[in-house]
């Protein structure tokens, strides 16, 4: 059994923010980090944020088939390794494995980890999304137009996850989110070895 935690969302909808949040309560919980061929951002850090590679590593590494999933996201490339997986994601029945990733790649861990956990974040209405990306972005060009349609789009596959949290309000969304954890934590396959120390005199 793996420890996965699959939580995905359209640009602005807070996913990242309700994650972040997830790992600071939770320090069994560690980030999957994937690698990337966009820039690095003033302050981000190699291995901690993202595995920043060039085109060509990327290339080399999918000829490799080293990746779980991959995609292109905004002419960037994204993808999250089996090695990180396997390292973090079976480290032991106590730690879990957040990986943020869009919807394709969900799909795709899906079809190899069905046991995991997957979240969708969503944002209230379109409306609100646009709003949100207004505010990020400052103005409204070609590139909010296009996070907006690849939003709608991504709606429309919300059948790959188990749990949908609408983040219209931060807090109340984080809320749900964490009791969806701590549910997923105490389900009959993960207490089942509670159950037989129980039953031969153990204890938690």
């Amino acid at each position: 059994m793996n420890n996965l935690i699959v939580i995905s969302g359209p640009s602005g909808s807070g996913k990242s923010t309700l994650i972040r949040r997830l790992l600071q309560k939770h320090r069994e919980i560690v980030f999957s980090v994937s690698h990337t061929t966009r820039p690095r951002r003033e302050r981000e850090i190699d291995g901690k944020d993202y595995y920043f590679v060039t085109g060509e590593q990327f290339r080399q590494m999918i000829d490799n088939n080293e990746f779980v999933e991959w995609a292109q996201v905004y002419g960037n490339y994204y993808g999250t390794g089996y090695r990180e997986i396997e390292t973090k994601g079976n480290s032991g029945y106590n730690q879990f494995l957040a990986l943020d990733i869009d919807v394709q790649g969900a799909g795709n861990i899906r079809k190899k980890y069905p046991e995991a956990l997957f979240i969708f974040v969503v944002p209230p209405s379109l409306e609100e999304l646009q709003n949100r990306l207004l505010k990020r972005e400052k103005k409204e060009d070609e590139n909010t137009r296009k996070r907006l349609e690849i939003a709608r789009q991504e709606l429309k596959e919300y059948e790959i996850y188990d749990y949908i949290v609408v983040n219209k309000d931060l807090d109340q969304a984080f809320f749900i989110l964490n009791s969806i954890y701590t549910a997923y934590r105490n389900t009959t396959a993960r207490r089942e070895y509670f159950i037989k120390r129980l039953l031969t005199g153990g204890k938690e």
